[in-house]
């Protein structure tokens, strides 16, 4: 099963990101836009994991979690990866506080006891919130940096909890359950 460690915010905050950027959703982009449901903050992609190493995971994410409070997570500005005029992934951004650096470390020091490949690049936290259509061509983007400048959205998470999630992908787009829930 494919398997990632993730932050989820609480369904009042995703509807507020949700109704924030209704109007970018609404603007014909050619953007598969991310269900307000499944936008997560995703501290380690593992990929394909066979079922029998999922509780090994799962020790590991309460190990990496030990000693962990509750922290908060500042959420606020829009962009784009790689660019905005060539977009892959359309974000909401959030703030890289020490307590957020610590536990996404310790994440990634937990699963590389398990000989999960550290990831190479830093660690950028984001909410995605849309993913570019394979086919979109640069000029189908124009106008995309005044729309994410024009939205308004600023907000305090409170996270308590990590989770070991499992990402279906349908034609529909990726349907995520919780696997296990770490308590911070």
């Amino acid at each position: 099963m494919r398997v990632f460690v993730a932050v989820n915010p609480s369904s009042e905050e995703r509807a507020r990101l949700g109704a924030a950027t209704r109007t970018l959703r609404e603007a014909g982009f050619p953007i598969r836009w991310v269900s307000p449901d499944n936008v997560h903050l995703t501290l380690k992609f593992l990929g394909e994991v066979g079922e029998e190493r999922v509780s090994e995971v799962s020790a590991a994410i309460e190990k990496a979690a030990a000693g962990s409070g509750a922290l908060e997570m500042a959420v606020g500005g829009f962009g784009a990866f790689p660019s905005l005029r060539r977009p892959s992934v359309v974000w909401v951004g959030i703030e890289s506080s020490a307590a957020l650096q610590n536990l996404q470390e310790r994440v990634e020091g937990a699963l590389a006891d398990l000989d999960f490949p550290r990831e190479g690049r830093a660690f950028r936290p984001h909410l995605t919130i849309g993913r570019a259509k394979k086919r979109a061509r640069p000029s189908e983007f124009r106008g995309l940096d005044d729309a994410l400048n024009g939205l308004e959205y600023e907000d305090v998470y409170q996270v308590r909890a990590v989770e070991v999630m499992r990402s279906r992908l349908m034609p529909s787009g990726a349907i995520y359950d919780v696997v296990q829930t770490v308590e911070l």
